[in-house]
């Protein structure tokens, strides 16, 4: 039977390819191993008089063994002193918005009805909608309740210090963080930068020191947050004995886009408010209750391409109505971006075989045939969970095709999508928070958080976990993660 051949051909080579990468990642150790068992056996077959005969003709002396020694103790000083400092995450909190908040499709087309008059916005805004993979639970802000919308500088402030200080809040219960311990404080809000700034709205509420190291950083789009994290990693191998607070979140108050424009209308169905609160240290007490410890961090930017700095742009329409337009070239753009960041990560995650088998197939296109199409790594042996910027559906859609990931190993980033809507830079505080809440998270489990901004900027941060993580009792997630997974449809008829 030809099916029954075909399938028993690709089992075959499945166990085949697990030969291989065996053979591959384990080429030293089954390289030593033999030669260490027959020195073994050598050294148990000669007597103690020819050891003793051995030591002796190699004719070392008290000053020889002390230089040894000296010797070893220097170079494993210089190893120790050189290595970058660890920086662990103790522990993190997302922000969960009341019921009050929430935004049905219902509630929020009634309201794009009495706010325009343009049919063919509604009917636009309908499709996005229908097509998102957003579900009935999202939130906005208060402020986009009203009928018009209030984005008053005050409305603005006041959703900050919601969304803010409620994360804040629970991350220091969760932790028992005091105001004085906190060394470092990094916040990241990409489109609301008021004065006095968002970090020091922060200090002046929880009393920080005055010599606290701050830092706001806005304009920097949806993978915002993983930027926060290198700045924070940076600053801990600089100071030691630290702790460092990161904030990541998105004001959407101020942000409403009133136009026609469709380009500019896609932020207005698929942003929501939400807020991510990070403790992350390098003292090495913390490395006991710290959940993960950050391994890698990978920036790519695409700002010299002119294409690619303009497909997330802020501007104004032809009526003055400020908005982000959002360029049909992104996700052409994202995909080249992600093409140059694994680029770069993939030699520090992936196994010897799956490097091995890319730099063939390159090389096989340089000489040989530039028709081959390029290896695309197995990442599935280097991750055993993919947080992927619930910025769409097309951006997680993407993403698995690219990478060839199952179901499971995006539904953290779909389910995140729909049941918080793209909360931008925190979102993938959302999805690491919904593996742990499903009891998924095991010790030794490495974790990929891939962001998405604008510029065009493509950032990863690779955590690995330090010990089993419990299901919370609490989170984002407590009151529904009993009914997730849920079926999403290409289309939600409205």
């Amino acid at each position: 039977m030809p099916g029954a051949a075909g399938y028993s051909g690709s089992v075959k080579l499945k166990y085949v390819k697990l030969g291989y990468q065996y053979l591959v990642n384990h080429f030293l150790t089954l390289l030593l191993v033999p030669v260490m068992a027959a020195t073994a056996l050598e050294l148990a077959r000669m007597g103690p008089g020819e050891l003793l005969s051995l030591w002796r003709s190699l004719q070392l002396d008290l000053v020889h063994i002390l230089c040894s020694v000296f010797l070893v103790v220097f170079v494993g000083t210089v190893y120790f002193m050189s290595r970058p400092r660890p920086v662990y995450l103790v522990d993190y909190s997302c922000y969960k918005p009341p019921p009050s908040c929430r935004v049905p499709f219902a509630t929020f087309m009634e309201h794009t009805r009495l706010i325009t008059d343009d049919e063919k916005s509604v009917r636009f805004q309908t499709r996005i909608l229908e097509r998102s993979g957003l579900g009935e639970e999202t939130c906005l802000p208060p402020a986009n309740h009203y009928i018009p919308p209030n984005p008053s500088m005050e409305a603005s402030r006041a959703e900050a210090q919601l969304v803010i200080f409620s994360a804040i809040d629970d991350l220091v219960r969760r932790t028992g963080l005091k105001p004085k311990d906190i060394d470092i404080l990094v916040v990241n809000c990409s489109l609301f930068s008021p004065t006095p700034s968002l970090s020091a709205m922060i200090i002046n509420k929880y009393k920080l020191r005055s010599n606290i190291r701050s830092f706001n950083l806005s304009g920097m789009g949806c993978s915002a947050g993983l930027i926060s994290l290198d700045l924070a990693r940076d600053m801990l191998q600089v100071h030691p004995n630290s702790n460092a607070l990161v904030v990541s979140t998105e004001i959407i108050t101020p942000n409403f886009y009133w136009g026609t424009r469709r380009d500019m209308m896609l932020p207005n169905c698929l942003f929501r408010m939400g807020a991510a609160a990070i403790l992350l240290s390098n003292r090495r007490r913390e490395a006991r209750r710290a959940k993960y410890r950050l391994m890698h961090v990978v920036r790519t930017h695409k700002g010299a391409d002119d294409r690619a700095y303009r497909c997330v742009y802020e501007e104004e329409d032809e009526q003055g109505h400020s908005g982000i337009s959002l360029s049909k070239e992104l996700m052409a753009i994202a995909g080249d971006a992600l093409k140059s960041n694994i680029t770069t990560i993939g030699p520090l995650v992936l196994p010897m075989s799956e490097q091995l088998l890319f730099f063939f197939r390159l090389v096989g296109r340089k000489l040989i045939n530039k028709k081959w199409k390029p290896y695309i790594p197995d990442f599935k042996l280097a991750f055993e969970h993919f947080c992927i910027h619930a910025g769409g559906r097309a951006v997680i859609d993407e993403l698995q095709k690219n990478l060839d990931l199952s179901a499971q190993h995006v539904e953290a980033s779909r389910m995140t999508l729909h049941r918080f809507g793209n909360t931008s830079s925190s979102s993938l505080w959302y999805e690491l928070a919904y593996i742990e809440a499903k009891g998924r998270m095991r010790r030794g489990d490495r974790v990929w958080q891939i962001g998405f901004g604008s510029g065009f900027k493509c950032n990863s941060a690779v955590w690995k976990c330090l010990r089993t993580v419990k299901t919370p009792a609490d989170g984002p997630w407590d009151d529904c993660i009993h009914r997730y997974p849920v079926d999403i449809p290409e289309v939600v008829k409205l």
